[in-house]
């Protein structure tokens, strides 16, 4: 792809790789094929080709209209697109530089957006504030409208009990996030459980900030570089004093991930940035060294499209949960979105709630008893549109743990 940059934009570092990720598509559009957005609505602007005409227009004409901006906000940043594309166009990457660029443009943002914007930037990020929000919401919420109640996770009074560790063979370092310490806090603890069956410790942080997810992917690139420096800050002086961090997260795990990259300017924190992420694994790579002994049960399992897209990590949770003694449903399209994406359930409602009717149908297309995913956003979209039970898969290896314990 051509591309003519705007002089008020080339001296830019971030345009300069925006502009070598722009140079890299070649039109092909494999990448429609697998995008939610434009399977549900038609539209070229609404599929990653049309997409990055309009940032590439952006960075030309250094100005965007508003219409534009809502072609981009309904894109989910699933990165399936990255997945199918045979290019190598990192779309997420250039999607983000976009978003960064758009924030500084005099573009006019709906009043109710720019409100709820607000409030997820100022709550989410917050478990102290936001605990008993979502604890109030939760008492109140068979009072509450329909449209309101579903974003309430339900309340969940379940708790697991830790064996003892008279010798540990290891430690691991566990990131509780900010909104699984709060909606979904049983995992962390199944987690726990899990490992102490195979004597190996976990540990936590007293104090642990946000990852910087979603200020980052909503265009506030500053307040979320600041908050994933306080992370790594608070993570690296545990180094050395842990075998390996992990997060029940997928959502937070490809952000981490990502670190390097977005902090690429700073030479200091990219440095402590890589030595944090030389550490970091996804709870699956952790738990694929161990083997567990779980009763029987028929689950469809749903990937985050953080963990198969995102982090490239496919088939590994389910090679678990089948050598572990369960038996796996078929799932029709797979790669599609639940349409979860972190903020996207509550900025997107309508067309998220059209790809939760759908993955739903297609996880349920053989009967499934539970079902089970690894994200805390799919996990509490889903249960949404469901009543078979949706847990994280970590969760459901806890729950159907044979008596006799695992078998290291």
């Amino acid at each position: 792809m051509q591309t003519h940059i705007h002089s008020a934009l080339s001296h830019r570092p971030e345009v300069r790789e925006a502009d070598d990720i722009l140079r890299s598509c070649v039109h092909c559009g494999f990448c429609t094929a697998t995008c939610p957005t434009y399977q549900l609505l038609g539209d070229e602007l609404d599929g990653p080709r049309g997409r990055i005409y309009l940032i590439k227009n952006l960075l030309e004409d250094n100005q965007i209209s508003t219409e534009s901006v809502d072609h981009l906000d309904r894109c989910l940043t699933c990165r399936a697109c990255e997945t199918t594309c045979p290019s190598g166009v990192r779309y997420g990457r250039l999607l983000d530089i976009g978003k960064g660029l758009i924030a500084a443009q005099p573009v006019k943002t709906k009043p109710l957006r720019a409100l709820v914007v607000g409030l997820l930037r100022f709550f989410v990020p917050n478990p102290d504030l936001m605990g008993p929000v979502l604890r109030f919401g939760q008492y109140f919420r068979p009072l509450m409208p329909a449209s309101l109640a579903r974003h309430l996770p339900r309340l969940s009074r379940k708790t697991y009990a830790i064996p003892a560790i008279s010798k540990p063979s290891g430690s691991v370092l566990l990131l509780q996030g900010c909104v699984q310490r709060i909606a979904t806090p049983q995992v962390n603890q199944a987690l726990t459980k899990l490992l102490a069956t195979q004597d190996v410790l976990v540990e936590t942080m007293s104090i642990e900030s946000c990852c910087g997810s979603l200020d980052y992917h909503l265009g506030a690139h500053a307040a979320g570089r600041q908050r994933m420096r306080r992370l790594i800050d608070q993570i690296y002086p545990r180094l050395a004093m842990v075998d390996s961090i992990v997060s029940t997260a997928s959502g937070c795990g490809v952000t981490l991930k990502d670190y390097p990259e977005i902090l690429k300017d700073d030479l200091e924190y990219r440095r402590k940035a890589e030595a944090v992420i030389a550490k970091l694994v996804d709870v699956s790579e952790l738990l694929a060294a161990h083997t567990f002994d779980c009763l029987p049960t028929r689950v469809a399992f749903h990937s985050p499209c953080t963990l198969q897209h995102g982090q490239k990590i496919t088939g590994l949770v389910e090679r678990i949960l089948r050598s572990a003694g369960f038996q796996l449903c078929s799932v029709q399209n797979a790669h599609l979105c639940c349409g979860s994406a972190g903020t996207y359930s509550i900025l997107q409602s309508e067309i998220a709630q059209r790809l939760l009717q759908n993955k739903v149908e297609s996880l349920l297309q053989e009967n499934a008893e539970f079902i089970a995913t690894a994200n805390v956003g799919c996990q509490l979209h889903l249960q949404t549109g469901t009543d078979v039970p949706v847990v994280h898969w970590v969760e459901l290896l806890a729950d159907r743990l044979r008596p006799s314990k695992a078998v290291s």
